[in-house]
Order: structure tokens, then C-alpha cells, then sequence
């Protein structure tokens, strides 16, 4: 059997919900819940195979894994390894790829409604003794609107954009997207739109594309600019597509309606990032993925390379 070792186990198993036995059964499995950049020649010594989620697998490190034949990335996202370079050592790259296409789709639709529905605010409110104090049935301090007939814009449609469509369809919204694919490969009832349209006419825009090194950043003042005073931009991609700083500044002056994101350039963040502190910025600590049912599929999906290397079976997933 294989000997295994997981390098930051901690990423997925958060509040200790998950069962391991796939992956203990399919080698020597050892697990550190986070191993710090110096240390993981040392916890790698003799291992076949690494999993890894956020530990970065440079050049360097790699030459001082010798035994290492076969790096499972238990994730989708696999640039905190150097594929090349491992590729040039012989070792295969494979990543995770699927597991999180409800769950984010799901947390999108999530922020969208806590928006329409000001859910977050009346429940502060009812604890704050507003309701209590007030002289009507209902406390209506804030405006509610329906998701039916409003313009939602999707920039990438791969996976979880398609998810996305599929699930606001039935609330009545009119679904765009923002993709290089023609109109005649979306789904029925999606229409393809361009950015600036997308921009100046949507209710809201949810960010579904992958980082690259021609988008970083492309979410600015400029961009911003072109928008429908009062969208509500939604961001769980990367941090990294958006300029904080001007997200914050579009916040400030009204231009954006809100900014929901999973997701933020520095992850942990930075205390002083202006996106925690801006009026109607919400942002959760980048756990729209993980959901027990998704983490459940990662281990399954490693489990499953696992064994296929151990018997010789075709990898799935092979990134380099």
C-alpha cells in the first residue's frame, strides 16, 4: 500500500464532520491538520503520495520529495503547485474538480436572497428590540424586492455558472452570461450578453470565472464605472479579480447596491482590507464550497487517485 501524507487536512475537516476511512483504506494515511513551508520535506520523507490543499509545492520543495510519485491537489484551483516542474520530476498532478458546483451555486442564491429579502438586517433588528418597540404589526424599515423579472448576469459559465442559471430560473429572473461560448451552447432561457451590457442593465452580477493573469484585478474604478448605479456585484471566484480598494470606493458613493464575496485577494485577510469595514460589503470567510456533502466528495475523489495509482489505473483529473 502507498504511503500518503496530507499536508494541511485542517482545510477540510473544520468542525471534525468527516469521515477519513477512504483514504486511511486505500494507503499508510498520515494527516497534519497544517504544516508550515519548512517543514514539508520533513513530513513528506518517503511518502509516494502528497495531498495538499493550500501548502505551496514550489520547484524547490519539490526536489526534496524524491519519493513523491503522485501530488492530489483536494481542491479545484491547483496554482499553489508548480505542475511543470513536477511534471519534469515524474510526478502526476491531479486535482478535484466538480465537487463545489451546488454548494457555491447555492451560497450565490443565498446572498442574493439575504439582499432581496434584507434578512441579515431585520433579524439585527428584531434582536436589537426594534420590533418589540414598534407600534405596527411589522417593522418595515427596509425596502424588499423580488428577484422575479430582474436581470442576473453571470461572468463565466462553466460549472457553477450553469448550476447558477438552473437555480434562478424557477424565481422568475431573466439569467445572462458573460462568456466566450456561443448563444446556441447556453441552456434554454440563458442569453449571452456582453460585460458592458451586463454592467449597465443587470440587477445583479455574480463573478464565476477563474483567475488568470489578464483578469486580475479587472473588477476597478473603471469598470465600475459602466454600471447600473445600485448593482449588487457578487464575487466568489477569486479576491484576486476585483480591486479592493475601488469595490470599497464604489461601495462608499452608492455606484454598487452591495458586495457579497466569498473570496478575498489576502485569505486569511488583511485587517486593514477595506472590503470589511465598507458600507453594505458582506463577506464570509470563503467557505461557500464546503459543504459536508462536497468535502465528502474531495476525500472520495483523493481516495479514488489513490487507488488508482496503488493498482496502476488510469488518474483522473491529471492537470500536468
Amino acid at each position: 500500500m502507498p504511503t500518503i501524507v496530507f499536508l494541511d487536512s485542517n482545510a477540510l475537516a473544520g468542525p471534525g464532520d468527516l469521515d477519513w476511512r477512504p483514504l486511511r483504506e486505500a494507503g499508510q494515511f498520515t494527516e497534519y491538520p497544517r504544516t508550515p513551508q519548512p517543514l514539508i520535506a520533513e513530513r513528506t520523507r518517503g511518502a509516494e503520495i502528497v495531498i495538499t490543499n493550500k501548502c505551496r509545492l514550489t520547484a524547490d520543495v519539490l526536489r526534496e520529495m524524491p519519493t513523491v510519485r503522485l501530488i492530489l491537489e483536494a481542491a479545484t484551483g491547483f496554482d499553489n503547485i508548480d505542475v511543470a516542474a513536477a511534471r519534469a520530476l515524474g510526478i502526476d498532478v491531479c486535482n478535484v474538480a466538480g465537487y463545489a458546483r451546488l454548494p457555491v451555486a447555492q451560497s450565490i442564491v443565498a446572498m442574493l436572497l439575504d439582499h432581496c429579502n434584507r434578512i441579515a438586517d431585520y433579524a439585527r433588528e428584531s434582536r436589537e428590540g426594534q420590533w418589540a418597540a414598534c407600534k405596527d404589526f411589522c417593522l418595515l424599515s427596509h425596502p424588499t424586492v423580488e428577484l422575479d423579472g430582474k436581470r442576473i448576469s453571470i461572468v463565466g459559465f462553466g460549472s457553477i455558472g450553469s448550476a447558477l442559471a438552473d437555480m434562478l430560473q424557477p424565481f422568475g429572473a431573466e439569467v445572462c452570461a458573460v462568456t466566450s461560448k456561443p448563444q446556441e451552447a447556453l441552456p434554454t432561457g440563458v442569453t449571452k450578453v456582453s460585460l458592458d451590457e451586463a454592467l449597465a442593465t443587470s440587477f445583479a452580477l455574480s463573478l464565476n470565472c477563474p483567475l488568470t493573469p489578464a483578469n486580475r484585478g479587472f473588477v476597478n474604478a473603471a469598470l465600475l464605472a459602466k454600471a447600473r448605479r445600485g448593482l449588487v456585484l457578487i464575487n466568489t471566484a477569486r479576491g484576486a479579480v476585483v480591486n479592493d480598494a475601488d469595490v470599497a470606493a464604489a461601495l462608499a458613493d452608492g455606484t454598487l447596491g452591495a458586495y457579497y464575496a466569498d473570496v478575498l485577494t489576502d485569505e486569511p485577510p488583511r485587517p486593514d482590507n477595506p472590503l470589511l469595514t465598507a458600507p453594505r460589503s458582506f463577506i464570509t470567510p470563503h467557505v461557500a464550497w464546503a459543504t459536508r456533502e462536497a468535502r465528502t466528495r474531495i476525500i472520495e475523489a483523493l481516495a479514488a487517485n489513490a487507488r488508482a495509482y496503488a493498482t496502476g489505473q488510469p488518474l483522473q483529473n491529471v492537470v500536468n
